[in-house]
């Protein structure tokens, strides 16, 4: 994806703004689709069709893509778990296997730029009414393209979507409580730190892995850089020197892209600190070993992942339904009762009042231990909105993609 393109993305982008919303297609659609339940609508004709998944196999799980068929009524669903950029090259390269891309927001400019994904109307979900406001208004804390709400829409008067958000977060550090202290754990320095040699990770992913390198650098007083998301040039090769350094000192236990490969790790201690997806922390306790989520001096990662139509589907319909299903109570639930966020207050009508106090409002579990969750425990980092307003930068498309991605490659190899 040269930077040319990403050029003619914005370019493209900006024509755009003054796109209408399609409300006689979208009419047409809600006229057929009867509602499942007391907020969920699925077409008439979607037992013709099917629904080919790909996405990270924190999304794309069984028990979410058969509670689907069953409530939608689809011929078949089938899910591929992959990382994003394995999943990026297979469909830039040409690839028909999927009818949508469960992706994440920094990686669409790609696949809008190659015209490999299209949109999705709100007038066809039923279940929009009730998006977060994180979604729907820019926060004047960066520029548009660089927050999630600049990446999900294709149009100003947000009526259509080139992603459905589904699940988000804000991510940080995964440790062991029992080697590791809380204030170690609170800078994103601690992932270099010579003291853990040999047992901290990194993910796999160089969009994350770059951005988390830049901001422990700044911390160290190594670089100055605004937002770890969007290095220049310069940056990005001052990043790879450092993290190439990191490596050779066998600072690194793995680069882990797998969500069990993570769980793993902590839980046997061969790592006991790293870049970390909280489910798989809560996954590590689950199994009664210590493990916690810090709070980041520096901020948060934000991010959020949605489901993307793939260009020329022949199952629109069924991948419609599903991006809407994502937007309902049982799968914002799982969402949630894994250690993330759903976008949509459908799951605060949905939850045990009690729990959703504590996955959204930073209250004390009550009730019986459940997963390694005990009577009077806090959510670590707190509430959805104390987690929201330390967030140091939400991910992001880079302008020296090219560049950044050929010294990951040096960094690989090295």
């Amino acid at each position: 994806m040269s930077i040319d393109s990403i050029k003619r993305y914005h370019t493209s982008r900006r024509r755009l703004l003054q796109a209408a919303g399609g409300g006689a297609a979208a009419a047409a659609i809600a006229a057929k689709f009867p509602f499942f339940g007391a907020q969920q609508a699925f077409a008439a004709s979607l037992a013709e069709q099917e629904l080919r998944t790909v996405g990270l196999s924190v999304t794309v799980q069984e028990r979410i893509l058969n509670d689907f068929k069953e409530k939608s009524g689809v011929k078949a669903v089938s899910g591929k778990a992959d990382i994003f950029p394995n999943t990026q090259t297979e469909l830039l390269s040409g690839s028909t296997a999927y009818d949508c891309w469960e992706t994440i927001g920094e990686r669409l400019a790609a696949v809008v730029a190659t015209e490999k994904i299209t949109t999705v109307p709100t007038a066809n979900l039923k279940n929009w009414a009730n998006i977060r406001e994180t979604f729907t208004k820019a926060s004047d804390r960066w520029d548009l393209n660089r927050q999630i709400v600049g990446q999900i829409w294709k149009d100003e008067a947000q009526s259509e979507l080139w992603m459905v958000p589904t699940v988000y977060n804000y991510d940080a550090i995964g440790y062991r409580p029992d080697l590791v202290s809380a204030e170690e754990a609170s800078t994103w320095a601690s992932l270099f730190d010579p003291k853990f040699k040999g047992k901290t990770g990194l993910n796999v992913d160089p969009l994350i892995a770059f951005g988390q390198a830049i901001m422990a650098m700044n911390t160290l007083g190594l670089l100055k850089v605004a937002n770890p998301g969007n290095p220049n040039a310069q940056e990005i090769d001052e990043a790879a020197k450092f993290l190439i350094s990191k490596k050779k000192e066998g600072q690194f236990r793995a680069l882990w892209g797998d969500f069990g490969e993570l769980v793993n790790l902590l839980a046997s201690g061969e790592m006991i600190i790293a870049d970390a997806w909280q489910p798989a922390v809560m996954a590590v306790k689950a199994q009664g070993v210590q493990c916690s989520y810090a709070t980041m001096k520096e901020g948060y990662r934000g991010w959020a992942i949605g489901v993307s139509p793939i260009t020329g589907t022949p199952n629109l319909d069924a991948v419609t339904a599903y991006a809407d299903y994502w937007l309902s109570g049982p799968p914002a639930i799982a969402v949630s009762e894994q250690g993330y966020y759903s976008p949509t207050t459908n799951v605060k009508d949905s939850m045990p009042a009690d729990k959703y106090a504590f996955w959204y409002e930073g209250k004390p579990w009550v009730g019986a231990e459940e997963r390694g969750i005990k009577e009077g425990d806090l959510r670590d980092g707190g509430s959805l909105e104390t987690r929201a307003a330390n967030v140091a930068y939400w991910h992001q498309w880079p302008d020296e993609y090219d560049h950044l991605m050929a010294k990951w490659d040096e960094f690989l190899s090295a």
